[in-house]
């Protein structure tokens, strides 16, 4: 029996340190893109580029995106596919909304945080599952 509890805190662990490194990348990839600018127009796409592939941030996100990608595979060897999907994409949006309002001071209406509350009730209602057909 404790490996069951044990395999379970290490599952949940791996969906915190997922949903929160891929948080950390968005932020990072959106300093990145803070410095860089948008591009105005297609044809300042090959600069835009050209300047994004200098930039340490971007090589910062990346790597943060590699790492999530593991562990998203150690993840999804060990859990339902559609019950992780669930749960790191409720967690993803709520911290996602909350770290871009803290950091960058963006803001949502309140339809739209009504709809990261529903998408976290679902996530929670999957979650309690129960015992398939």
């Amino acid at each position: 029996m404790p490996f069951i509890g044990s395999y379970r805190m290490s599952i949940r662990f791996l969906l915190v340190g997922f949903t929160v490194n891929s948080v950390v990348s968005q932020l990072v990839l959106r300093r990145a893109l803070n410095a860089l600018g948008s591009p105005a127009n297609v044809s300042a796409l090959p600069s835009f580029i050209g300047n994004a592939a200098l930039s340490p941030w971007i090589y910062a996100s990346i790597t943060l995106q590699i790492l999530s990608y593991v562990m998203w595979m150690v993840i999804v060897s060990r859990e339902k596919l559609g019950v992780a999907t669930a749960t790191v994409g409720a967690g993803f949006y709520t911290l996602m909304a909350l770290s871009a309002w803290f950091v960058y001071g963006e803001t949502l209406s309140p339809v739209q945080w009504a709809g990261i509350a529903l998408v976290t009730l679902g996530v929670v209602c999957i979650s309690l599952g129960g015992v398939a057909p």
